[in-house]
């Protein structure tokens, strides 16, 4: 069964209902690893040989932040910036993540219509995530659909949790094989599938 491993960034978590109901919700199981970037990196000096011996041990990644400025905190972008390393990741002989897949898990303080070509933001979050995917594809990685909670800052406390366990669910459907990598790759967003409850 493959093994997950969430690298999750938020600078101020103490700030974002969603993010701290999601984490809450993220299984204690054996083949899901998590990993709060910003507890363990403080200072942004990130121990590249043991993340990227993590990366290698794991099969799918999951990026887990708030979506800032059309990307990620500057946490996660260092850590990419280090850890996919030239030569490690990508490049002549940089092969280490080929073959596995990763996902990133979003909340925007905005509301889906607003990531629309005629809403506030006038393009499609799918469209701001193009160089994320490119990160992940020229690495030879599987790039799956996002996993997005929308307008956090209006979301009700049931919506939240509703959200939050659904993360929990697809988490635990990813590493029992009820959902199979290639059924995902052609949808637009993991937040809206129906799981399989076999």
């Amino acid at each position: 069964m493959p093994r997950i491993l969430i690298l999750f960034a938020h600078p101020r978590l103490e700030k974002s209902r969603i993010n701290k109901a999601m984490i809450r919700q993220v299984p204690t199981h054996r083949d899901i690893t998590f990993r709060d970037l910003y507890e363990l990196y403080p200072d942004f000096n990130v121990d590249i040989a043991a993340e990227q011996a993590l990366l290698a041990a794991h099969d799918i990644v999951v990026l887990h932040h708030p979506f800032y400025w059309y990307s990620m905190p500057p946490l996660l972008k260092q850590y990419i910036d280090l850890v996919y390393a030239f030569g490690w990741a990508y490049g002549p002989g940089g092969t280490a993540l080929k073959g596995k897949a990763q996902f990133h898990v979003i909340s925007t303080g905005g509301a889906e219509v607003a990531y629309t070509p005629d809403g506030f933001h006038g393009h499609t979050l799918k469209e701001f995530m193009l160089p994320l995917k490119r990160t992940a594809t020229l690495c030879g990685m599987s790039w799956l659909p996002p996993y997005v909670v929308h307008g956090t800052n209006r979301v009700s406390d049931a919506e939240l949790e509703q959200a939050a366990r659904h993360y929990h669910d697809v988490l635990l459907a990813l590493t029992d094989g009820r959902l199979g990598l290639q059924t995902l790759t052609g949808l637009d967003r993991l937040d809206m599938i129906t799981i399989p409850t076999t």
